[in-house]
């Protein structure tokens, strides 16, 4: 088994929760390898270090237990997934400015950003395969499938979010063919 570190945010039902009947609730729903964070009111963060199989299985099972606890809770969002260059340069333990200066020059390969601007972001796995693979950097194999779930379930999220008639053109319209 190896250790999985991840972040689920998630919306509660009510702005003003009791957080000590939340704490013990989560901790019985199995989320005992879970920080919790209460900065924003309404809101709830859990800090995982879970044990499983696959990052996909640590995720998946921390959102079920999550849900299980909370059940009129929202997933807003799993990270690591969405970075800007200060976030890439932590994860793989370089500068900033030496990330910004490879993200720079842009080649057919390099990853894309999902929003361009003065401050970019970027899916998380795509640029640790590109690092991995066209920069020879080392990168931990469980934060790459940790990013790769966590990209997966948000972009599903944002799907189920949708409107369903623009959900269901988009989809007929990005699948292979």
């Amino acid at each position: 088994m190896q250790t999985y570190e991840f972040t689920l945010l998630f919306a509660l039902p009510s702005a003003e929760p009791d957080f000590s009947d939340y704490e013990d609730r989560l901790f019985e729903a199995g989320c005992d390898d879970a920080l919790l964070g209460i900065g924003r009111p309404g809101w709830i963060e859990l800090d995982f270090a879970r044990e499983a199989p696959d990052a996909k299985a640590a995720i998946f099972g921390a959102i079920a237990n999550v849900r299980t606890a909370i059940p009129d809770s929202v997933l807003v969002e799993a990270s690591p997934d969405l970075v800007g260059l200060s976030d890439v340069a932590d994860f793989v333990g370089r500068s900033r400015q030496n990330i910004r200066k490879l993200l720079q020059n842009y080649d057919v390969r390099t990853p894309i950003p999902v929003h361009s601007g003065s401050s970019s972001l970027w899916h998380l796995a795509p640029i640790l395969v590109w690092l991995r693979d066209e920069k020879d950097y080392d990168i931990d194999q469980a934060l790459l499938e940790v990013a790769r779930a966590a990209m997966v379930v948000n972009a599903a999220n944002a799907h189920l979010q949708s409107e369903p008639q623009i959900a269901r053109e988009l989809e007929a319209l990005l699948a292979p063919a």
